[in-house]
């Protein structure tokens, strides 16, 4: 059998194969491996499945030559993959958009209806027996500020609006006639924005752009009592900046579900904040999570196998997939 008519070699970075993918195995070497096989691995790979996301071992195991041609990752983020040497190639990168968008947006309107009828005071009453009538918040009619303009960001922007909440989205730049959510703010809009919000949900993928933006100034910024969600990435808030502000009362309440050290360490304070409602990274994590990654992987197999354009190709020098962006061609016969 000639190289080019030999069946592409698919490295799976997982300790065992993932749902899903007969269809894979039948038209190509499909190999699991962990991680400390890596850098032995890798230059022998036509195309690579990030299915253990939360690695941070692909940079020091990228081979200097050879390797894959196609590298797509079980996640939304692409953060932990933007490392010099792939960056730098000629590598296409795709992710695993339109699996995380509803399951996202449903835990955000979740914990702001919890926030805003107070469930964990009522849990937390009930535990210790107590009847203590109260008045909780109304969610309708309440201002919103989704930052992030991607289609978690938009997903967001659609859920919260079907609960009546006006919600603004901001995105990096600004378009006044987006056909999905209308108005789309600048970054540079954000600080305006903030002092008349009620909630501010960040969703933005990790950049330099984004990396500390939420901190103490940007907590300063916001209406007293507003509360704070962030379903983005860890590093794009100042922890300490934000316990501050849950301590001294200026922000009314949060949910984190990602953090800047994960898990989180049982000794952070993050654990004893007032009204903040830690989740362990889970948002998009629903029944069908499993399933739904590999059918994106095996189609864009498919794809990638036929010579057709990828689905979700990211933008390397942007750090994720542009909303409006075309699918690219990965040709099994390219080099890196």
């Amino acid at each position: 059998m000639s190289e080019n008519s030999r069946a592409p070699r698919v490295l799976v970075l997982a300790d065992q194969r993932p749902p899903g993918m007969d269809d894979v195995a039948a038209h190509a070497e499909l190999v699991c491996i962990p991680e400390e096989r890596l850098a032995v691995e890798l230059p022998h790979a036509d195309a690579l499945l990030v299915w253990e996301f939360g690695t941070e071992a692909l940079p020091a195991a990228w081979p200097a030559q050879g390797g894959p041609r196609w590298v797509h990752t079980a996640s939304a983020g692409v953060d932990r993959l933007m490392f010099p040497a792939l960056c730098d190639s000629d590598v296409l990168l795709t992710n695993s958009r339109g699996v995380f968008e509803q399951p996202i947006a449903e835990y955000v309107a979740g914990q702001i209806v919890a926030l805003a009828k107070d469930f964990t005071g009522t849990y937390d009453r009930q535990q210790r027996r107590v009847w203590q009538h109260r008045v909780t918040q109304r969610v309708s009619g309440t201002r919103a500020v989704v930052v992030g303009g991607g289609p978690i960001g938009r997903a967001v922007v659609r859920t919260l609006r079907a609960l009546g909440l006006r919600a603004d989205l901001v995105g990096r730049t600004r378009r006044d006639d987006d056909p999905e959510v209308g108005t789309v703010h600048a970054f540079d809009e954000l600080d305006t924005l903030l002092a008349v919000a009620d909630w501010v949900v960040c969703a933005a993928p990790l950049t330099d752009q984004t990396e500390d933006m939420f901190d103490a100034a940007a907590f300063a910024r916001m209406k007293r009592g507003a509360r704070f969600l962030n379903v983005g990435r860890g590093p794009i808030v100042v922890e300490k900046d934000l316990l501050a502000a849950l301590e001294e009362g200026q922000l009314g309440g949060a949910a984190l579900d990602v953090f800047r050290q994960e898990p989180l360490p049982a000794d952070s304070p993050m654990w004893d904040a007032p009204n903040l409602l830690v989740s362990p990274h889970m948002s998009a994590d629903t029944d069908t999570w499993l399933e739904d990654l590999a059918e994106v992987f095996a189609d864009n197999f498919a794809r990638w196998r036929s010579g057709r354009p990828l689905r979700n190709v990211v933008d390397k020098k942007l750090g994720y997939v542009p909303v409006s962006a075309g699918a690219q061609t990965a040709s099994q016969e390219g080099t890196r």
